[in-house]
């Protein structure tokens, strides 16, 4: 009894309406991850992406011109090489052009129509001849050692007092009714049907190297 008479003796302590707001005013939730706003970085990420599509239209715009500019000029899309790399002699219709005594080492002609061209005493080392139609062409005293006749056409061509050393003739290269007097076939790699027929027509010796073309074509 005493104690709870002491206790009824203390008067109620009054509220204080400051500390009741400032305790409801610090009662407050922290925001989650999805309540943070992101927005600020957004317009960074848009202007990043917008000046990468930019650029990549940009760059293949550039690429494009340059393709439909190269192609638009054949002079651009193939040179020939040597010193009449000026011009273009690959994939073109060379047709009766003149090319004797003219230097075309390692010239391209890939491809090209050389029909009736002259290249008599033309100097043809390593020049690339694959693919190409020499059909009556005069190769003859030309300097032909390494050139590649894979896959042409030499048919009807003069060939007489060429230098064909180390030339290849693989595919079908065909040398029907060609004039090979005192052309030399040293080491060109002919098929047995090719050499039996060159054989049958071979003759004379080639003024430059010494060797006569039977010899050289293995004829038995």
């Amino acid at each position: 009894m005493a104690i709870l008479n002491i206790c009824s003796c203390y008067p109620k302590l009054p509220t204080n309406p400051k500390l009741h707001t400032l305790h409801q005013a610090s009662s407050f939730t922290l925001p989650t991850t999805q309540q943070i706003s992101l927005n600020p970085v957004e317009p960074s990420r848009n202007t990043f992406i917008s000046l990468t599509e930019s650029l990549s239209k940009a760059t293949f715009l550039a690429l494009l011109s340059a393709s439909l500019f190269f192609t638009s000029d054949p002079a651009l899309a193939f040179k020939g090489g040597g010193p009449y790399g000026a011009g273009v002699t690959r994939g073109q219709d060379l047709t009766a052009k003149d090319f004797s005594g003219k230097t075309l080492i390692r010239q391209d002609f890939k491809t090209s129509v050389l029909r009736q061209a002259n290249f008599k005493g033309a100097k043809l080392l390593g020049a690339s001849f694959f693919d190409a139609d020499l059909t009556g062409a005069d190769l003859s005293d030309s300097d032909l050692r390494g050139a590649d006749f894979s896959l042409a056409n030499v048919t009807k061509a003069n060939l007489s007092n060429a230098n064909l050393e180390g030339a290849l003739t693989t595919g079908n290269t065909s040398f029907k009714e060609s004039i090979i007097q005192g052309a030399d076939f040293t080491d060109v790699p002919l098929r047995d049907d090719q050499r039996g027929y060159l054989c049958k027509i071979a003759d004379g010796v080639n003024p430059v190297t010494g060797n006569a073309t039977r010899e050289t074509l293995l004829c038995e």
